[in-house]
């Protein structure tokens, strides 16, 4: 088996590709050992130490090292982990866990009001059609939180949190699409 390696625009994170599929739908971030627990891989990635997130893509799982750790050390240990679990085709979550089900935690989703529904559903459209799918290529996700008075409520994940050019994805990518597709859409904040 071979896993292919690409880099991010978060020089911290590294998107992992074994050219099989991770997860059927969705993506599951895991920011702690902790959270971690439910997955055997998430938890052995996090066992090496300088590994702060893990993100199961589709078809990736991209890892999130330390400040001043260094892949140079770091990805020959990911790999192996990677490898070992991918060869023996372990189970992603423990057993009889709903782990791979991600639903945001309640104090987390902004809200939104019921007059904006025909808004709310043009605004997630296109975060499913047109960003995630852009966003997943960088070994990250955007998550909708919310649309209040104008400005849509988004949380990066992956590759994407922390990114020195998050900013710029959100304000300059994201923002104007949203605005040139929904006029009511007058800026993007993350959540």
């Amino acid at each position: 088996m071979f896993i292919e390696t690409e880099t991010t625009p978060n020089p911290a994170t590294l998107k992992f590709l074994p050219g099989e599929l991770v997860m059927t739908s969705g993506t599951r971030s895991f920011t702690s050992p902790e959270e971690a627990e439910v997955s055997p891989l998430a938890s052995a990635l996090f066992s090496l130490g300088d590994v702060t997130e893990v993100l199961f893509g589709r078809e990736f799982v991209s890892v999130t090292i330390a400040p001043g750790a260094e892949w140079a050390s770091a990805k020959p240990q990911v790999l192996a982990i990677l490898l070992d679990h991918f060869v023996s085709q372990a189970p992603l979550f423990a057993g009889g866990s709903a782990a791979e089900i991600a639903v945001p935690a309640e104090d987390e989703d902004m809200g939104d009001d019921p007059a904006d529904a025909d808004v709310v559903d043009q605004i997630k459209d296109l975060i499913e059609t047109r960003v995630r799918p852009a966003v997943a290529n960088d070994g990250g996700d955007i998550i909708y939180r919310g649309f209040r008075e104008g400005v849509v409520y988004l949380k990066m994940q992956g590759a994407c949190s922390g990114c020195p050019s998050s900013t710029a994805t959100l304000k300059h990518g994201i923002e104007s699409l949203l605005k040139h597709y929904v006029p009511e859409v007058t800026e993007v904040r993350a959540a």
